[in-house]
């Protein structure tokens, strides 16, 4: 499998993401940078998600993950793509943990977390309705997948002392 590179003017691998792209700021995605998409790419799957969520919130909610962003069948425009900030991509929208069809900005109830920007490039539109889940997208592009890449990064919420 080939390996895409994502990345992004905001922050960099491992590092913080800005308040600006958060619940505690306008809570806008950040642009995107996707590269290296092969030739043979008919269409690119975004998911970003937080594996860090409290054990409470796993058990309230009977998941292990919060999806904060799911699209798919977005088009291939070539072999390098931006997601313009604040922008949704062109392509199908997937409910996210919040129960909304866009991107929901990090925003952890607890400590520090991670958040995964996973993208991957297909040999195949999915066809799936609008509101799948991350679960759902995950098994429909099962076999179609040719190159995927990641992108992490960590935000703490800062607490105001008074």
């Amino acid at each position: 499998m080939e390996t895409l590179k994502i990345s992004s003017k905001a922050f960099e691998e491992g590092g913080n993401i800005p308040p600006r792209y958060t619940c505690d700021g306008d809570d806008v995605s950040p642009l995107l940078r996707i590269q290296g998409i092969p030739e043979k790419a008919k269409t690119l799957v975004l998911i970003m998600d937080d594996p860090d969520i409290p054990d409470s919130v796993k058990q309230s909610r009977g998941i292990d993950v919060f999806d904060h962003w799911v699209k798919w069948d977005i088009p291939v425009t070539g072999d390098t793509m931006i997601f313009e900030e604040g922008q949704e991509p062109s392509g199908v929208s997937g409910k996210n943990s919040s129960g909304e069809l866009s991107y929901h900005g990090p925003c952890p109830p607890d400590r520090e977390h991670r958040y995964f920007f996973k993208i991957y490039a297909l040999d195949s539109e999915l066809g799936l309705k609008e509101g799948a889940s991350q679960k759902e997208v995950e098994r429909a592009m099962q076999g179609h997948i040719i190159a995927s890449g990641g992108l992490m990064g960590r935000y703490n919420r800062q607490k105001v002392v008074k």
